[in-house]
């Protein structure tokens, strides 16, 4: 029998085609083994990352024009009178203000606190000055008093235009308990000549006896879920030292940068909220909370200078609260070079004492005079006139030399988040 053989017409017209793809395949897979092309690599890019993204607003160079200082200025029940001294103390049209009486004072000294401002002549013109009208409850041993300073530093960030909105360089908080000892044309003189990116903040990463009664405690802050004052307490269970980032600790007062501020608020890589949350279980969280951001921050750890900018007198060990400073102490203060001191008892007489030697303030109603004032004899300073024209002082000198001191080579890098 024979074979069957099948026969298969094959259509020539697709002999070419099929001849010149394979052609073409065989030429492409050639070049592309041995031609290297920039074909993105496996790896992703920076730019595909959220935190790459995200980053604070571009701080500017020292010279480029005066700088803008935000302050916020706390204070609790009859701290209302206080508050307004110490405010019309640190005065000047450039700088920006926000007021916080705690939810402890009553309504009435708020709505009296932003009476009495609105119809001061020089506030309401600048417009640079706010009252918080809802108050948050405040214990300085708790959480509460971190979360009022992030309150107010956002209020400063995305304020309204005629309050100067975001247009400043440095945030200090303060209380109704400080003083400055310069004039804000030597503290603006001053900072004119500083890098915005530097954060003022006395911090220590040798904790020392705070990791077993602060570190290890757990403590729960009423303040943050009651309508009434009450003292912080604690829990039977105790924790860890954190592993996932390093704890610093230091004092509660700072001038922090624009920069870092932001870094707090937007926290784009989630280590400030991390720690907050941490902190709003440790006691005299105050004293840790800036510090541990800014020391665990790559961006930020090289920006600290290691001082808070006030002369307080403590006792040896401190404790908890420092002394109440008084006239005898007024030398010592001003030898510290600080710009500013604290605590004061409301109207003591050492107040009177730097408002006319220090500040050239002939009442506790007039503001701090500067360049900016453009009025008559006993009113020089009721009409604002160019808020860029500075006269700095004596204050200026010693402030300077503070400063000067503390960014020395000896004084500087190796103090910092160390």
């Amino acid at each position: 029998m024979k074979p069957i053989v099948l026969s298969v017409a094959v259509d020539r017209r697709w002999l070419l085609p099929l001849a010149a793809g394979s052609a073409l395949s065989l030429f492409l897979l050639v070049l592309l083994t041995t031609v290297p092309f920039p074909f993105p690599s496996a790896s992703p890019s920076r730019t595909l990352f959220v935190e790459h993204k995200l980053a604070p607003t571009p701080p500017a160079a020292a010279g480029d024009s005066l700088p803008r200082i935000a302050y916020l200025i706390s204070g609790s029940a009859r701290d209302a009178s206080a508050l307004r001294r110490v405010l019309l103390a640190l005065y000047h049209p450039r700088n920006l203000y926000i007021l916080h009486l705690d939810a402890e004072a009553p309504d009435a000294d708020r709505r009296d606190l932003a009476a009495g401002l609105a119809a001061h002549p020089v506030i309401a013109a600048a417009g640079n000055v706010r009252v918080v009208e809802r108050a948050n409850l405040v214990t300085y041993r708790g959480p509460t008093m971190v979360a009022s300073t992030l309150h107010a530093a956002a209020a400063l960030l995305w304020g309204h235009a005629g309050a100067g909105g975001s247009d400043w360089d440095w945030f200090i908080n303060l209380s109704a308990s400080d003083y400055p000892l310069v004039t804000q044309d030597d503290l603006i003189h001053v900072f004119s000549k500083l890098p915005r990116d530097l954060n003022f903040i006395d911090h220590t990463s040798n904790i020392g006896w705070k990791e077993f009664q602060r570190a290890k405690p757990v403590i729960i802050d009423p303040g943050l879920y009651m309508k009434k004052k009450a003292d912080v307490f604690w829990i039977p269970q105790r924790r860890s030292v954190p592993t996932a980032f390093k704890l610093f600790t230091g004092s509660a007062w700072m001038a922090l940068s624009r920069s870092l501020v932001e870094y707090s608020i937007w926290g784009w890589d989630n280590l400030p909220r991390t720690v907050l949350m941490y902190y709003s279980n440790f006691i005299s969280s105050p004293e840790g909370y800036f510090h541990t951001v800014v020391c665990n921050a790559e961006e930020f750890r090289n920006t600290t200078v290691n001082h808070d900018l006030h002369y307080i007198s403590w006792d040896n060990p401190p404790k908890q609260h420092p002394h109440y400073l008084t006239l005898e102490d007024l030398d010592r203060m001003v030898a510290s070079d600080a710009p500013f001191a604290r605590k004061f008892h409301a109207d003591d007489p050492v107040l009177d004492k730097i408002d006319a030697e220090i500040l050239s303030r002939t009442t506790p109603e007039m503001p701090t005079p500067g360049g900016w004032c453009a009025g008559n004899g006993s009113d020089l300073c009721s009409v604002i006139g160019n808020a860029s024209v500075l006269r700095p002082g004596r204050g200026a000198v010693r402030l300077q030399r503070l400063v000067s001191a503390l960014l020395s080579e000896e004084k500087f890098h190796p103090r910092q988040c160390k």
